[in-house]
């Protein structure tokens, strides 16, 4: 039987905790270290649904993207709904362990999983990072993933691409640009990724793949490659005779691009248990759609 603390040594090695962003804080939230985590169950979010679920089918270890305490806390009680929640779980005996911006970064981590199921091949990370030890397994990491697609497409194309991999949600994908235009290479950064465009821009891809694109970044991210894809038309910039716009946008919903990170975790987690243990642990991933909107209107 493993305990917790054995599952959570196995996927702190998985998705390192080092690559997580200076603000961010997953790891082990809500759990006995010296519990059986013979059940695991995969999840984007811990919602009220999701714990229900979690609880009624006896899970000892729920494994979320997302954090339950986004944003710096004083109390746990049953005043409020994230109280609620550890209390829930402290009483049922199911753990919570989150692995974010570190899942995001990894080897076979939310980036990598996104980009290989969009059908990106060689890749890189947009935003690398030095880790001597992935590099001594020959794993590049850090946030997002560059690549190119094996065969050209239009953007009308590669946008469908998108969303018939993603899990069907009322928000849906939202592209930005000429559909007719072919592409050939994509940035990928599952979740909030307007803050990155200058890395996106510097890759000089022609498509970047994110989520929560808000109005004015994405405007000015737009106008801005209409901008440049005119000057060199006009030959006034490097790369003259290249009408192209880009980078073309693809707004995707935040929880449906990050859950793709399951197809992998369903692997790779219990056999790194096995291997670590000689116990295989039951897994499940709850497909259970977390995004917040329920009805788009058109």
């Amino acid at each position: 039987m493993s305990t917790l603390k054995q599952v959570v040594d196995v996927l702190e090695t998985l998705y390192p905790l080092r690559y997580a962003e200076s603000w961010d804080a997953p790891g082990l939230i809500v759990g006995d270290l010296t519990a059986p985590a013979d059940r695991i169950m995969f999840a984007a979010d811990p919602s009220a649904a999701v714990i229900d679920e979690a609880v009624a089918t006896g899970v000892q270890l729920l494994v979320c993207h997302h954090p339950l305490l986004f944003r710096s806390v004083h109390e746990v009680s049953g005043l409020g709904a994230r109280g609620d929640t550890v209390r829930r779980l402290n009483q049922a005996g199911c753990a919570l362990w989150v692995g974010h911006t570190n899942a995001d970064a990894s080897h076979r981590g939310v980036g990598q999983a996104a980009a290989d199921l969009f059908g990106l091949i060689d890749q890189h990370p947009l935003v690398p990072i030095d880790d001597p030890v992935a590099a001594a397994a020959g794993h590049e990491v850090g946030l997002g993933r560059v690549g190119r697609l094996e065969t050209p497409m239009t953007f009308e194309a590669f946008a469908r691409r998108v969303a018939g991999v993603l899990p069907h949600t009322a928000y849906g994908v939202q592209a930005c640009g000429p559909l007719d235009q072919i592409v050939e290479t994509v940035a990928v950064l599952p979740g909030s990724g307007d803050s990155l465009f200058d890395e996106v821009r510097a890759a000089g891809v022609d498509v970047y793949v994110t989520s929560d694109l808000r109005h004015h970044p994405a405007t000015d991210a737009i106008e801005q490659a209409r901008y440049e894809a005119r000057m060199r038309a006009q030959g006034v910039m490097l790369g003259s005779g290249d009408a192209r716009i880009r980078p073309l946008l693809v707004n995707t919903p935040h929880s449906a691009i990050e859950s793709l990170w399951f197809h992998y975790a369903l692997e790779d987690v219990p056999a790194a248990v096995e291997q670590a243990t000689g116990e295989r642990p039951e897994v499940e991933w709850l497909r259970l759609n977390t995004d917040p909107w329920t009805l788009t209107i058109h």
